[in-house]
């Protein structure tokens, strides 16, 4: 069977599309930092599980190719508590990523 071009063009802006529909589900996360998340390979929540916010945040810096405001590591500390932690065990202050200021 032939391959059709066209869909094999069309796939991974699909693949792409609901990875950032699945990265939304994040507090805090909206179309731009799920963009975000995609650039530096982070293509699902489950991904995010286990991984160093910080370094999160220096890579997506490296791609961006500048220093971006720290809120987006403040997002980044969410989502990764947001992903590795059971949904019934989430505390909801934790769940604004502004509380990820500060982490004692």
């Amino acid at each position: 069977m032939p391959v059709d071009h066209n869909t094999l063009l069309v796939m991974p802006s699909v693949i792409k599309e609901q990875a950032i529909k699945e990265l939304r589900q994040i507090p805090g996360v909206g179309k731009s930092i799920a963009n975000d998340l995609w650039e530096i390979g982070i293509t699902d929540v489950a991904s995010l599980k286990g991984q160093d916010p910080q370094q999160l945040y220096e890579r997506s810096n490296a791609v961006a190719g500048m220093v971006q405001d720290r809120c987006l590591l403040y997002v980044f500390r969410c989502a990764v508590y947001y992903a590795g932690t059971p949904a019934p065990q989430r505390e909801p202050e934790k769940l604004k990523w502004w509380n990820w200021k500060e982490i004692t």
